[in-house]
């Protein structure tokens, strides 16, 4: 079970407002590109796998911001970070919805990835260190807020006849507004407790090196988790628009609305599941979650079985994964290399949404739409295993 962390070391609620205000905006441009890319496609010509240029574009720039998150913080603070990348990712969204050319909306898909990379890297170490598991879980159910939210708001526009440009304009505004709450309450934010490793109320423990987290096996086994976990995630959440409309010919009302459930039971998972956490175990929970996600990955695959039930299963099956495992972080790496070992995790799930959906997208050129969902049920096997070995590797 993880505990709660220390009073001393708990953050002020202005602190925490500010980390779900965050984590909501990372969340609300990510699930909207799965349910824009058919009208994306057809504006510009494109086959159905340069959605993975996209993808990488953003995992890229993703990658790398994860990296350097920590440095930025060392030497800006997390109040001017959020409102730096924050103010990236808008400037990115709205290249979505005004760019001319498809060139150009790669280039402002970096903008996006290098922007959330710093937020999602950055905050996440400090939660692990400082909020415990049912901060952890709720602060992802924010992102699967803005998940959901983001669906809904390109359906909407797209069959009121916006169009796809006016849907990421709207949410260009949102997260504008966002970027400009963190520009003014950017000192409130860095007054709050530094986010470096603490071992309950003692002193700081010394941080390990770069090389010296890389030597550790966990560490490796922990961020394939991260690739796995986050390359069935995204891929359901991507594909899933495409695979139902065109080759299960459900219309674009009720393919968005399945595809809006699956996040939304996403969020739903982290609500719940985050009051329990604490009380049934973070690994448990994690053992349990996993099997249950091939299952979901699986009713989704089944022609016969209706979406709506694989796309919930697996949603709300998946919901603590990605929380639950960066809260364990720091008792399973230790500590003092904490901070490395979540950037490595968020590098390496950025890498899963890049290379996953990218393969999907490949196999649904040559095999058809079709083959997308048996995928998302062999990388699903393979998260479970995979945690399976790290749970035995750590009783």
């Amino acid at each position: 079970m993880s505990p709660l962390p220390p009073a001393a070391t708990r953050p002020r609620p202005i602190l925490l407002a500010l980390a779900y205000l965050a984590f909501i905006s990372l969340g609300l441009p990510d699930a909207v590109l799965g349910v824009a890319w058919p009208s994306i496609r057809e504006t510009f010509g494109l086959p159905q796998a340069a959605l993975g240029a996209v993808l990488s574009s953003a995992a890229v720039a993703y990658f790398f911001s994860g990296l350097l998150a920590g440095r930025f913080i060392g030497a800006a603070g997390i109040g001017t970070l959020l409102a730096a990348s924050t103010g990236l990712v808008t400037l990115g969204v709205v290249g979505y919805a005004s760019t001319p050319a498809f060139a150009l909306m790669l280039a402002a898909a970096c903008l996006l990835g290098f922007g959330s990379g710093a937020v999602d890297a950055g905050l996440n170490t400090y939660a692990a260190q400082n909020f415990g598991a049912r901060h952890m879980t709720w602060l992802h159910a924010a992102y699967s807020t803005g998940a959901t939210l983001g669906p809904v708001l390109m359906t909407a526009t797209l069959t009121s006849g916006g169009g796809w440009r006016a849907g990421y304009a709207v949410i260009g505004g949102v997260l504008g507004l966002l970027a400009v709450t963190f520009t003014g309450m950017r000192r409130q934010w860095d007054g709050g407790p530094a986010p470096s490793a603490r071992t309950g109320g003692e002193a700081p423990v010394p941080a390990a090196s770069v090389w010296a987290t890389l030597r550790r096996p966990r560490v490796w086994l922990q961020s394939a988790i991260f690739f796995f976990y986050c390359g069935v995630e995204v891929t359901a959440g991507q594909w899933s628009y495409t695979v139902l409309t065109e080759a299960r010919g459900l219309g674009t009302v009720v393919a968005g609305t399945w595809v809006s459930l699956y996040w939304a039971s996403l969020l739903a998972g982290r609500v719940l599941l985050g009051l329990i956490v604490e009380r049934v175990g973070t690994v448990r929970l994690l053992r349990l979650s996993t099997l249950a996600a091939v299952a979901g990955a699986l009713l989704f695959a089944l022609p016969q079985v209706p979406p709506a039930l694989g796309l919930s299963v697996l949603g709300f099956a998946l919901a603590p994964i990605f929380p639950g495992m960066m809260a364990e972080t720091p008792r399973r790496i230790g500590a003092e290399a904490a901070a490395h070992a979540v950037g490595f995790q968020v590098s390496a799930a950025t890498l899963g949404v890049a290379l996953v959906p990218s393969v999907a997208g490949l196999m649904g050129e040559w095999l058809g739409l079709a083959a997308i969902a048996p995928l998302l049920v062999l990388v699903a096997v393979l998260l479970a295993v995979h945690h399976e070995v790290l749970v035995a590797t750590t009783s």
